[in-house]
C-alpha cells in the first residue's frame, strides 16, 4: 500500500471528497487530513509532516439547500501550496435562514460568512497539516421573502423613466442650441469685421 500511495503522489494524484454531513446545531468542526493513518505508515509515505501538501479546491460547500440568489463564499475556492506545508483553517459563521416563496412555502436553510487563516508548519510541530472547517451558529435567524410588486409600483417606475428621458432630451436640446448659436454668432462677427475693413482699405488705396 505504501508503495502505491507514494507512486500516486509522485504522479500528482490527489483525493476527491464529496458527500453530506448531518451535524448538531452547535459549534463544531470537520476536517480533511492524514490523521486517520497510523503514525508509522504516515511517516513512511510522506517522510515527515513537512512534506504533506494540503493544496485543495473547494468546488461547493453549503449548509443546507440553496435558494434563489444565494452566494456561498467558499464555492470555487482554490488554494495551492508550492514548496510549503501547513494547516488551513476556515472559520465559518452560519446564519439560519428562512426563504419564503410567493406560494407561502418556507425553505429552512443557512447562509454563512467565512474568515480564512493559514498556519505554516514548523520543524518542532508535532501536528500534521490539515484543512479545518470550524463553524459556529448565529443566534439570529434571517427571513427572506419573495414579493410581487403591484401595478401602481410599475406605473411609478415607468413615469420616473419617462420623466428622466424628457429631462435629458431637454438638456441636450438646450446645449445643442447654445453650441450652434455660439458658432453662428462667431461667424457673423467675422464677416461683419471683414466688411468694415474692406472699404477702409479701398480708401487707403484711393488716397
Amino acid at each position: 500500500m505504501v508503495k502505491s500511495v507514494k507512486q500516486a503522489l509522485a504522479n500528482g494524484e490527489g483525493c476527491r471528497v464529496y458527500g453530506h454531513l448531518d451535524v448538531q446545531r452547535v459549534a463544531g468542526n470537520f476536517h480533511v487530513s492524514v490523521h486517520g493513518l497510523n503514525i508509522f505508515v504516515a511517516e513512511k509515505i510522506f517522510e515527515g509532516s513537512s512534506h504533506v501538501n494540503v493544496s485543495h479546491v473547494i468546488h461547493e460547500l453549503s449548509f443546507g439547500p440553496k435558494y434563489p440568489g444565494i452566494h456561498n463564499p467558499l464555492d470555487d475556492t482554490t488554494r495551492i501550496l508550492h514548496d510549503a506545508s501547513g494547516t488551513f483553517k476556515y472559520y465559518i459563521k452560519v446564519v439560519p435562514t428562512e426563504y419564503r416563496y410567493l406560494s407561502k412555502q418556507v425553505l429552512p436553510t443557512n447562509q454563512f460568512s467565512v474568515t480564512e487563516y493559514f498556519v505554516p508548519i514548523r520543524p518542532t510541530d508535532r501536528a500534521w497539516p490539515a484543512v479545518y472547517f470550524l463553524y459556529d451558529l448565529s443566534p439570529i435567524t434571517v427571513t427572506i421573502k419573495e414579493e410581487r410588486r403591484n401595478f401602481l409600483h410599475f406605473i411609478t417606475r415607468v413615469c420616473a423613466v419617462l420623466g428622466g428621458t424628457f429631462a435629458m432630451t431637454g438638456m441636450l436640446d438646450r446645449w445643442m442650441y447654445q453650441l450652434i448659436e455660439s458658432v453662428t454668432n462667431s461667424k457673423t462677427r467675422s464677416v461683419l469685421r471683414y466688411s468694415m475693413l474692406a472699404p477702409f482699405e479701398a480708401c487707403m488705396v484711393t488716397l
